[in-house]
């Protein structure tokens, strides 16, 4: 006759349920009772001392339902029990001391504050559900979709050469290639902000359901220095900071077009998700620094040339240079950056929200 012994047990709650998960291979004669608030489980099969009789009871610190559901595997047995009343336990069992073959399920564990925010997201969702039931479905949905798939993919491809080109030149090159950033990546720099343009007009129009704000603020901030501050001097072409700008533009939206590219035909993939709400945290402010750079390199030029100027009654003989026009735009520039951070950060948060982890 084999001996009875013990096997390990995790476990883990919810407002309304317990969850067992009893650590025995190809379970048979399996036996779940609950009585008079005390829960007995018996059964052979493989467990942590080899093929065995494994058993044991557990009385749960307060009331729970008769009623028991389970579900056996290769490798374990899940055990759901309900409880009477909907609340937080502060332990499993009525003795304070843990059993010895008890311990948390960490894979399914959480604390009270993010069980209560599990069961709001669960409503959330099936109100959600209900609400978009009774909506018609958009007939535009897939035309829209393929309109962004297309939009995003064009966009990849354009800044995927530009950061290609840049990153080959800068390893033949060295810092040669610093000073001819803007002959040679110009143009098809010149189409991608372009067509960013459509960041702008596609929330405005319903397209995409986000904010017109954040999208505004970029679009605008980098194509006032591409085609004003770089395009309309050429002074500009030369320096060295052009290159420091379009690389980091670059190298975020080499990462952020594809995530929404997948997005269209929802496919999730974690690693270019962590890249997306990650790579834009070092990278965005460093963008706007050398785009403030670029501004400030400007100025001098814009106040020899007289470029841009507005001209003065004659009686005064003197124009309004541009370059104040610029120190206006920097004040702006680090504005827009703090609201642009703060959206992104926010997002970031949302994705990523962090559960922590709390012992028996």
């Amino acid at each position: 006759m084999m001996q009875t012994l013990t096997p390990h047990v995790y476990w883990a709650q919810r407002h309304g349920e317990i969850y067992l998960r009893v650590e025995l291979s190809d379970a048979r004669n399996l036996l779940i009772l609950v009585e008079e608030n005390t829960l007995t489980f018996s059964a052979q099969g493989h467990g942590a001392k080899g093929e065995n009789e494994y058993g044991f009871s557990l009385e749960f610190l307060k009331p729970v339902k008769t009623e028991v559901s389970h579900r056996s595997t290769q490798r374990q047995v899940n055990i759901t029990v309900r409880k009477q009343e909907h609340g937080w336990w502060e332990r499993l069992t009525m003795q304070e001391r843990k059993p010895v073959f008890l311990a948390p399920d960490f894979d399914r564990w959480l604390d009270e504050s993010d069980a209560e925010l599990e069961l709001r997201e669960k409503e959330e969702k099936l109100n959600r559900i209900s609400v978009e039931s009774r909506i018609p479905k958009d007939p535009y949905l897939g035309l829209k979709k393929g309109y962004l798939f297309m939009y995003n993919l064009v966009q990849f491809l354009g800044f995927s050469w530009i950061f290609v080109n840049m990153t080959v030149r800068l390893f033949i090159l060295g810092q040669d290639s610093f000073y001819d950033t803007f002959h040679t990546i110009a143009d098809m720099m010149y189409f991608c902000q372009i067509l960013a343009v459509l960041e702008v007009v596609n929330p405005a129009l319903g397209i995409v359901q986000t904010g017109v704000v954040p999208p505004l603020i970029q679009v605008f901030g980098r194509n006032f220095v591409l085609f004003i501050i770089l395009g309309v001097l050429e002074d500009m072409h030369n320096k060295p900071v052009v290159f420091f700008i379009f690389y980091a533009w670059s190298c975020i939206e080499i990462f952020r077009y594809p995530f929404y590219m997948l997005a269209c035909i929802d496919i999730k993939w974690t690693l270019l998700t962590w890249l997306r709400y990650t790579i834009w945290m070092p990278l965005y402010p460093l963008g706007v620094i050398a785009e403030a750079v670029a501004v400030i390199q400007s100025m001098p030029v814009f106040d020899e040339t007289g470029v841009l100027s507005v001209p003065l009654p004659k009686a005064l003989g003197l124009s309004l240079s541009f370059s104040y026009v610029l120190h206006l735009y920097l004040v702006l520039m680090f504005l827009g950056l703090f609201i642009n951070f703060r959206h992104l950060y926010k997002q970031r948060r949302r994705r990523f929200r962090t559960k922590k982890r709390k012992a028996y």
